[in-house]
């Protein structure tokens, strides 16, 4: 294991979406994206880093679209929560594979399956060398995964929320459609809720801004970007 000299965060909260689990796919979970994240967890957790997890479900279900066409929202986003106990459940799995200590908590009590979230537990777990994976969300519906991420990023006390995406960071534009799209290297929280760029949702960005916890957002694709963040580097976009 590294002395961590060179590491720049001890504990970090890691968001994906549901979406990232796809690869190629439409639906569902590719494997080699999980065993691909996995590594990259497994050589962080080497250096000393404390890592919690929150993955969102929108490869299985995404509660909004389905309450959009009428079903009753809280049973959708309800839903939707399980979802994310079906991607995490994935998730450690593929822990267990590369040789990582992982629990699954959920912050509602599924039992048999995963462990009932609780603050002292989860600070456990960490201290002890556990990944924490943290399922369904808040609990409550009407809240997204991205503020689940910052509510639990600001619990355990993480030194950043780092945000898993395709792409190299927070852009001027989709530059997957305009190649002139500027990457921006950092942002305030209110330049990002003004200018609404999509980095996470606002009351995630609030949360973040309101308990001074920094953001990252890096290309998840990008072999050893995990790593470079973790060590401070220019990677992404930071937005604090």
């Amino acid at each position: 294991m590294s002395d961590g000299s060179e590491i720049a965060y001890r504990r970090i909260l890691l968001k994906f979406s549901g979406e990232a689990l796809m690869g190629e796919q439409n639906f569902g979970i590719e494997p080699a994206i999980l065993s691909q994240v996995a590594a990259d967890v497994k050589q962080v957790v080497a250096a000393g880093v404390q890592v919690g997890i929150v993955i969102g479900g929108g490869n299985i279900f995404r509660g909004v679209s389905l309450a959009a066409s009428g079903m009753d929202r809280v049973a959708a986003d309800q839903m939707g929560m399980l979802a994310t106990v079906i991607n995490s459940l994935a998730m450690q799995d593929a822990m267990r594979l590369q040789g990582l200590a992982a629990s699954v908590m959920s912050a509602f009590p599924i039992h048999g399956v995963c462990e009932a979230y609780t603050h002292r537990d989860a600070m456990a777990h960490l201290d002890n060398g556990r990944i924490v994976i943290f399922a369904a969300g808040t609990g409550n519906p009407f809240f997204t995964t991205d503020t689940a991420a910052s509510l639990r990023g600001v619990e355990i006390a993480a030194d950043v929320v780092i945000k898993a995406t395709k792409v190299d960071g927070v852009f001027s534009d989709d530059p997957e459609k305009n190649p002139d799209a500027k990457r921006y290297s950092t942002l305030t929280y209110d330049e990002v809720i003004e200018q609404k760029l999509a980095v996470m949702d606002t009351t995630a960005i609030v949360l973040c801004r309101d308990n001074n916890v920094p953001i990252r957002v890096f290309n998840m694709n990008k072999q050893g970007a995990l790593m470079n963040v973790v060590k401070g580097q220019d990677e992404g976009t930071l937005v604090k």
